[in-house]
């Protein structure tokens, strides 16, 4: 009889370092940027696609669907077109897997219109060819 063990991918346990974090929420203040300029295809230039989404309806249904970069591009047009401002204030907490892929958790307020809300959302980036990509956007209430 073999014994089989297993093993521990060599990431598991990974600290990042200040520079790590650093580099993540400097990502993330880019894409701001780019977000409220309502700049669609600079947005799109910071994924790897094809992007994956996940939400829900609250109760109890999923959804998970894959875009490429035309309906990212379209869909963001439609959820963030007219002449509204949009402000976000938020809170980013990185929670990395590995040297090249975190998952963050975003918490915060949306003001559109003059209507405050909460939100919660999260984004998995991949550092690809040493840069980070969004990969996965998950936030509930989308269905």
């Amino acid at each position: 009889m073999t014994e089989t063990t297993q093993q521990m991918p060599a990431t598991a346990g990974f600290v990042p370092s200040e520079a790590d974090v650093a580099s993540v929420l400097a990502w993330f203040e880019r894409y701001d940027g780019l977000a409220a300029a309502r700049d669609y295809e600079g947005m799109a230039d910071e994924a790897l696609f094809p992007l994956n989404e996940v939400t829900d309806d609250g109760q109890g249904n999923g959804k998970a669907e894959q875009l490429d970069r035309a309906a990212f591009v379209a869909q963001m047009q439609q959820v963030m077109g007219g002449d509204a401002e949009v402000e976000l204030k938020t809170t980013r907490t990185p929670h990395f897997l590995s040297a090249d892929l975190v998952f963050v958790i975003s918490d915060g307020t949306m003001t559109y219109a003059g209507q405050t809300q909460p939100i919660r959302y999260a984004d998995l980036l991949v550092k690809s060819q040493g840069t980070w990509k969004f990969q996965t956007m998950i936030q509930g209430g989308w269905t």
